[in-house]
């Protein structure tokens, strides 16, 4: 299994970015696709999810302003992130899991894209 991120780069505070990840070999052991984040001396975290049958988590924190979205024809996972703040500054990591609300199992993950936000 390989996830490839792109999208990431420098952009300024209000500004957007949209994220992508291609996906490759066989997660058929998953059932769900998100976005997690670490940024410098934090923990990482879960940012966005999307299961296989629709159903979407965001954290708090980005709610209203990022958008989790699926091309299953092109195997692609998107985020879309608009109005981004400072804090938002983080590596951003593909991941393919095992999601059930309660709990979640991260099984694959990419390589990681910078997302720096900064006048």
């Amino acid at each position: 299994v390989q996830l490839v991120e792109s999208g990431g780069g420098l952009v300024q505070p209000g500004g957007s970015l949209r994220l992508s990840c291609v996906a490759s070999g066989n997660i058929g052991s998953t059932n769900a696709m998100g976005w997690y984040r670490q940024a410098p001396g934090k923990e990482r975290e879960l940012v966005a999810a999307l299961t296989n049958s629709g159903s979407t988590y965001y954290a708090d924190s980005v709610k209203v302003r990022f958008t989790i979205s699926r091309d299953y024809a092109k195997d692609t996972l998107y985020l879309q992130m608009n109005s981004l703040r400072p804090e938002d500054t983080a590596m951003y990591y593909c991941v393919a899991m095992r999601y059930r609300g309660s709990s979640v199992d991260p099984d694959y993950w990419g390589q990681g894209t910078q997302v720096t936000v900064s006048l």
